[in-house]
């Protein structure tokens, strides 16, 4: 199967989009480009929407990438550059489990480590099925050229991720 060469993650936070994303760039060899650390900087501030959007605006007409990060504002721009989108559309409980287990963590994909949970990420967590999800299906449905893999569980995930 080919996955093209412009690949976007899609997921609720902790969900694994970063996991993923570093497996499959490292599968692949394609750049890996982290959304959060484009946005976010090392003392937990973040750059202007204007900002961020100008480097999003750089990478997107790249030949190749896999980009990772929700961004909701951003998914449809995103998504029209892509080849193959990958929604990690797992439950809330594995999300939960996913943003707490990273807490105290160095991850590549942050530009610092959180060192408690945070409660704005606990409520997007809560809320991602009911106010991010359905504009994700919405935008698959609104553009059926693009290849869309839609996974429900980590395992299915790793499972496509083997056999590719």
């Amino acid at each position: 199967m080919s996955i093209g060469n412009r690949i976007l993650i899609l997921g609720c936070p902790g969900s694994g989009k970063s996991t993923l994303a570093r497996a499959l760039a490292a599968r692949t060899g394609l750049p890996l480009e982290y959304l959060d650390n484009l946005w976010w900087r090392a003392d937990g501030t973040h750059i202007s929407r204007e900002a961020f959007d100008r480097a999003l605006g750089e990478l997107l007409p790249g030949e190749q990438w896999i980009m990772d990060g929700d961004y909701s504002r951003t998914y449809e721009v995103r998504l029209r550059a892509a080849d193959t989108v990958i929604f990690l559309d797992y439950p809330e409980a594995v999300c939960m489990d996913g943003i707490a287990a990273r807490v105290g963590q160095k991850r590549s994909d942050m530009p610092w480590t959180e060192s408690a949970l945070d409660q704005e990420l606990v409520a997007l967590v809560r809320n991602y099925r009911r106010d991010h999800r359905p504009q994700v299906l919405a935008l698959l449905q609104k553009y059926p050229d693009k290849q869309a893999l839609i996974f429900t569980s980590r395992e299915e995930a790793a499972r496509w991720l083997s056999e590719l």
